[in-house]
């Protein structure tokens, strides 16, 4: 039973690696290379179900753990919830949705890969690209046709020019291959427990940056204590608000940074909320 009201998702991956059949979503992962079937099931409000099949016990359990970690199905929000349930800001999307969390996904790398490719781009043509990556260089399931995205190591081995022909811009496709390469080798570890590190290696890398850490932070490793400030929905969102309703305002980063300050721990998660705060509760934050 989840710590906290909990909603399986309603819809699949789009890039091509998570699929809904029905109630259930599915997916293929990779432990140690070894393949992996996921299944997830929720048939009541406090009742999820989690089914994997793998060629060990092992592996089962590791490829469960990672999508228990991708779904925040065992996160307890209750503190945020007392917390901030009649902030003005975020308590009307709190009480409206108290299972609201920051998707996530079960592999910090792929957080990452993703987190590049949709660098300074609408995300639907991130996702193209995305799904282009999956279908092209992604390992297959034969039996069920699912796909996994590449691993460190099969994005290391590609050209940038492998990249770009999938519509991957330059500058970026040069960035996922220097990226794998780190991850690859074990000089940048996405898991382990020291989360800043990381962080350093990878802003050392050219065309790496803060909103990238932050995205990787946020959808790979789980952290809520970070927001991408620099992320064009955050800066329309306040500068929209700041303006009353100039559709071309814009914040900056250090103003939306300031705004979610108050949220210490929670600051993801409170911006999370905050994208679907009313008009009114917007304009008075910005205030």
């Amino acid at each position: 039973m989840p710590p906290w009201p909990f909603r399986l998702p309603a819809y699949g991956g789009r890039d091509g690696v998570l699929r809904r059949r029905g109630g259930v979503l599915e997916r293929l992962l990779h432990v140690e290379g070894r393949p992996a079937i996921v299944r997830v099931a929720q048939p009541a409000e406090r009742c999820v179900l989690f089914g994997a099949w793998a060629g060990d016990h092992a592996d089962a359990e590791a490829a469960i753990a990672r999508m228990r970690f991708a779904l925040g199905v065992d996160d307890d929000l209750r503190p945020f919830w007392e917390r901030y349930r009649d902030d003005p800001l975020v308590g009307p999307s709190l009480r409206r949705r108290p299972w609201l969390r920051i998707a996530r996904r079960p592999v910090a790398f792929e957080a990452l890969a993703w987190a590049i490719c949709e660098q300074l781009i609408q995300t639907s043509q991130a996702n193209l690209i995305e799904a282009r990556i999956v279908r092209t260089l992604g390992p297959r399931c034969a039996r069920t046709g699912l796909r996994d995205v590449p691993a460190p190591a099969a994005l290391a081995g590609c050209s940038p020019a492998r990249l770009e022909s999938f519509e991957l811009a330059g500058r970026r496709a040069v960035a996922l291959v220097r990226v794998a390469r780190e991850v690859a080798a074990g000089r940048i570890d996405l898991d382990g427990p020291d989360h800043e590190r990381a962080w350093r290696r990878l802003l050392a890398i050219p065309h790496i940056g803060r909103w990238t850490v932050e995205m990787t932070a946020q959808h790979g490793q789980g952290r809520y204590d970070v927001i991408p400030a620099g992320d064009l929905g955050f800066l329309k969102l306040l500068g929209h608000a700041r303006s009353h309703g100039n559709p071309a305002a814009r914040a900056d980063e250090a103003e939306v940074r300031a705004l979610f300050a108050r949220f210490g721990e929670w600051r993801g998660l409170a911006g999370a909320h905050a994208l679907r705060a009313p008009a009114a509760a917007l304009r008075a934050a910005a205030a």
